[in-house]
């Protein structure tokens, strides 16, 4: 194994372990092909000796003061802050967005850092005094124990940020495996969280694939799994957790629809909706891939496609450049197959951003921009996440007919209508049955301390990340009935009623 490559370790105690496997992968430029990272599959020991730890650290970190575990997130996010250019160098040299996406990637995690900062007001319980006579109800919120997280790779920062500060700060001790295809800034992340102050295992990570999520769901110890990543991984892993008796919530795929109505302010709207599509080369679950053309803003498809031609693709080092390469070429080879499978089904492309060549970085995974006209529901470029730069049009003649179109699609994770009637607005929210609504806003994820609210078959669990679901998911609610006699009193005869 050459040594001027960076070997990513394990996190077990709080210190670094150089991995015992014999199974290593690289880690890609995708801009370039070049082997930037080697990272190990955990073995099975590796995983049972981090759960351990999260274990025994849970002993006391339940225990920790609400004060004590606030004051690490206070510290870990004026750490992150500090670091927003060394994680968003490291996110562009992996995953292959640009510089300025990959910034604020970073700022959207530093936002749940940021509310776990107010862990003392958000874990409380209530309390009913006098809920009968000399009696008081009162509940907790008390922690799980081990939780596990299981990210994608397309938010390599944001992403464990869902996860593992909300679950630190309400008390549970974490294990975290990262995606394998960009890991590195993953890692920086954990070790600023070190750096914070945290505890040697209250916060473990295990690289791996397939196996090591499959350890994570079957390990006795784990108690709740959060997951973020694929329908059929998140369908699997939902499925496997939940028998074996976990808490777990998994945030899938999607297939996100943009409704503009003619009387929306046209620059506005197509470039907040190209900016939605094509930002980080279309590989966000958020992305809107669909755009429904309601009436009269059908004739701005030629404006559509000509912003379109218009975006600059390049490598994620260049600050101009609107989108970089797509992750792998694997991920390439797949957006490229969709492509053409739109094409065999009928729709009209209108833009084919195959065969995009970036001087200097002829090896890289770059898919242009692509836009396809005449889409329909049965079509696989519809029907299918492609999580490439690939943006679908849909025309239909009112409202109610988007309303329609959007709601026929089996996902629910988001949507967006651009408009400047209020009446309108306010008809799309009420009658649409998607998760995340955006109204003027082209990708409706919330601020962090509202919850990702992201629903039917993009979701499966009750719970989603961040926001009071975040609470109520890394914690299990105990109710105390209490009734405390006067020194020296007498009982006169046996209750046998239910009644306090």
């Amino acid at each position: 194994m050459a040594t001027d490559i960076p070997t990513l370790d394990l996190v077990i105690g709080g210190q670094r372990v150089r991995s015992a496997s014999t199974e290593w992968r690289d880690v890609l430029n995708p801009a370039t092909q070049e082997v930037v990272a080697r990272v190990p599959m955990a073995t099975r020991d590796e995983v049972d000796r981090a759960v351990a730890d999260a274990k025994r650290a849970f002993a006391t970190w339940r225990s920790t003061p609400l004060g004590a575990r606030m004051r690490v997130m206070l510290r870990l996010q004026h750490l992150v802050r500090e670091n927003t250019a060394r994680l968003a160098e490291l996110i562009t040299r992996e995953h292959g967005k640009t510089l300025p996406d990959a910034e604020g990637e970073v700022g959207r995690g530093l936002e749940v850092i940021e509310h776990a900062c107010a862990i003392p007001s958000l874990q409380l319980g209530e309390i009913a005094e006098n809920a009968a006579t000399g009696v008081e109800v009162y509940s907790l919120q008390q922690p799980l124990g081990v939780g596990a997280g299981i990210t994608a790779f397309n938010f390599p920062v944001m992403l464990p940020c869902f996860m593992f500060p909300m679950a630190i700060a309400t008390g549970n001790t974490f294990v975290l495996k990262p995606s394998e295809q960009d890991p590195s800034s993953t890692m920086l992340l954990v070790e600023l969280a070190h750096e914070a102050g945290l505890p040697p295992g209250v916060l473990n990570v295990v690289h791996g694939g397939a196996e090591v999520a499959d350890m994570l769901c079957d390990h006795p110890d784990i108690k709740a799994i959060s997951f973020i990543g694929s329908t059929h991984v998140g369908t699997h892993i939902h499925e496997r957790a939940g028998a074996a008796g976990k808490r777990v919530q998994a945030m899938m795929g999607a297939k996100n629809h943009c409704v503009v109505l003619a009387d929306a302010n046209k620059e506005q709207a197509i470039n907040n909706l190209l900016g939605s599509a094509f930002g980080a080369a279309g590989q966000r679950c958020m992305a809107n891939s669909v755009v429904v053309l309601v009436g009269e803003a059908r004739d701005w498809l030629p404006e559509i496609v000509e912003k379109s031609k218009a975006m600059k693709v390049g490598p994620g080092t260049d600050r101009t450049a609107d989108l970089g390469p797509l992750v792998s070429a694997r991920a390439r080879d797949r957006v490229v197959g969709l492509i053409g499978k739109g094409v065999e089904e009928g729709a009209k492309l209108l833009l084919d951003g195959r065969g995009c060549k970036v001087p200097g970085y002829e090896s890289g995974n770059f898919v242009g921009p692509t836009v396809f006209g005449g889409v329909t529901a049965k079509m696989e470029v519809y029907t299918q996440e492609i999580f490439g730069p690939v943006l679908c049009v849909v025309g239909v003649e009112t409202l109610d007919d988007a309303i329609a179109f959007v709601n026929a699609n089996p996902n629910g994770n988001g949507t967006s209508i651009f408009t400047g009637s209020g009446w309108a607005a306010r008809k799309f929210q009420a009658d649409i049955d998607v998760g995340q609504v955006g109204i003027n806003v082209p990708i409706p994820v919330p601020v962090a301390y509202f919850s990702f609210t992201g629903s039917r078959g993009s979701k499966l669990g009750d719970l989603g990340p961040n926001g009071k679901q975040a609470v109520q998911f890394w914690t299990q609610t105990k109710t105390v009935t209490a009734r405390w006699y006067e020194p020296g009193s007498e009982s006169r005869r046996i209750n046998t009623t239910i009644a306090l």
